[in-house]
């Protein structure tokens, strides 16, 4: 061929182990940014996993995302807020104009100092939140907290979550049964009930659902059907809020590098995240956050409400 060229995307790797084409793919190519790709360094963490042990670590500063003041001055609660999709979320909200709650487990102090100072960096407060979504009266403090501390609540982020891949049902233990339903859909609810008293009208509530509660998923038996529940949460919270002005969405990513990977699969399986993906390779938290913004955003979103918004990388399920 002239000149030497060669049809096939040359790799190279990234200091910290992961892949990138040296001529960006056609999706890289439409929004000219760069993103990780299978295989990354085989690696497992002890639950509940820290984004700052990651390799390579999970983009969330969205670089080409510039804020246009569509969240001035509103106040978010975002769950799950210390790393992965929460930390990108809590990140492009005060980007936005937003100050931010942020509530994590204490195990994840690490990781929730850094997303305050990533919120305290766009020039707005961060408040710090140290609980678990699965007791109803942390999550009423929590909102009290924010209330008291940043003086109003008007966006709720239930995205807290909870996985653990199983082979069988008979695998499944009550236990672990048990924690996946308090976390991920309990967790909302206590949420929510919790949130709406101080809710006005142009409040939003916006969900994390996921493909596997649209599909399934025969190792996440638990998992899915949680996220399947929090679909129709969002659709029947929707019709019971839309005559108080307030609106219910759900964003269901596919597959994104957070650490809920890397504390639920072997190391083999977690350097393949998400390769089976049209795009081949996972979301990064960054890319899913602006579906996060849009719900929230008035200037959006204002007669959105009871939609589930699947971000699957080239996919074309649809709920």
């Amino acid at each position: 061929m002239a000149g030497g060229t060669n049809s096939r995307r040359k790799q190279n790797s990234r200091k910290d182990g992961a892949k990138i084409h040296q001529f960006p793919s056609p999706e890289e190519r439409s929004h000219g940014q760069r993103q990780p790709r299978p295989p990354f360094p085989p690696q497992q963490q002890r639950r509940p996993g820290l984004e700052s042990k990651m390799r390579p670590r999970p983009q969330y500063n969205a670089p080409l995302y510039k804020g246009s003041e569509k969240l001035k001055d509103k106040v978010a609660l975002v769950t799950g807020g210390d790393s992965g999709i929460g930390r990108a979320v809590a990140v492009l909200y005060a980007r936005e104009g937003a100050d931010v709650a942020i509530v994590y487990l204490p195990e994840e102090q690490r990781d929730a100092e850094e997303t305050k100072r990533a919120v305290q960096n766009e020039g707005r407060r961060a408040l710090l939140l140290p609980g678990n979504v699965t007791d109803s009266d942390f999550c009423r403090e929590a909102v009290e907290t924010t209330l008291v501390e940043l003086g109003a609540l008007d966006i709720l982020v239930n995205n807290a979550a909870f996985q653990q891949h199983q082979e069988g049902l008979e695998k499944i233990t009550e236990e672990q049964w048990d924690r996946t339903f308090r976390t991920n859909i309990y967790g909302y609810f206590y949420m929510a009930k919790a949130a709406l008293p101080y809710l006005q009208p142009g409040s939003a509530i916006v969900n994390c659902g996921s493909v596997t509660g649209l599909r399934g998923n025969k190792q996440l038996l638990d998992y899915a059907s949680t996220k399947g529940a929090i679909h129709a949460f969002t659709k029947s919270l929707a019709q019971n809020l839309v005559q108080r002005g307030i609106r219910v969405n759900c964003v269901a990513p596919g597959p994104v590098w957070t650490p809920l990977n890397v504390v639920d699969q072997p190391p083999e399986k977690v350097a393949k995240h998400g390769e089976k993906a049209p795009f081949e390779r996972p979301a990064q938290p960054e890319e899913v956050a602006p579906a996060f913004v849009f719900f929230a955003s008035d200037a959006d979103s204002s007669y959105i409400t009871g939609e589930v918004l699947t971000l699957l990388g080239g996919e074309t399920t649809a709920a």
